[in-house]
């Protein structure tokens, strides 16, 4: 089974959200989060910290685990990270992610095509919180 990590990168009441390019292989053209699979021997923090880095540039330096669901029937894990702290400016590294965009909590459930129907669930959490 593969772990995968998400970073929810969170700023006053809004959300980061990274477009998948449309010639990704898995959930092409979709919203999500930056993040990736966890390598062998790699905590779920670390690979979070190093995917964060990779794909957008920023060293999470606060955050907390929230969420995590099986997908696929149990080959995939996902755990979510809401990050409330970093360092670095914020870039689009690489071509995974066609486009990022901070969207507010409160609208976030409403964006067209999102990868999962969970993430609905997670924004209202978030919102809440």
């Amino acid at each position: 089974m593969r772990d995968i990590v998400n970073g929810l990168l969170l700023q006053r009441e809004s959300i980061l959200l990274a477009h998948r390019s449309p010639a990704r292989s898995s959930y092409p053209d979709t919203w999500s989060f930056p993040g990736g699979h966890v390598e062998d021997g790699e905590t779920l923090q670390e690979a979070l910290v190093r995917e964060l880095d990779e794909e957008i540039g920023v060293l999470p330096t606060s955050w907390r685990q929230l969420d995590s669901f099986t997908y696929n029937s149990g080959k995939a894990n996902f755990h979510f990270f809401a990050v409330d702290h970093w360092q670095g400016k914020l870039t689009n590294l690489g071509d995974e992610h066609s486009e990022l965009r901070w969207v507010n909590l409160g609208v976030a459930h409403e964006m067209p095509k999102l990868t999962f129907p969970i993430y609905t669930d997670i924004f209202a959490a978030l919102f809440q919180s």
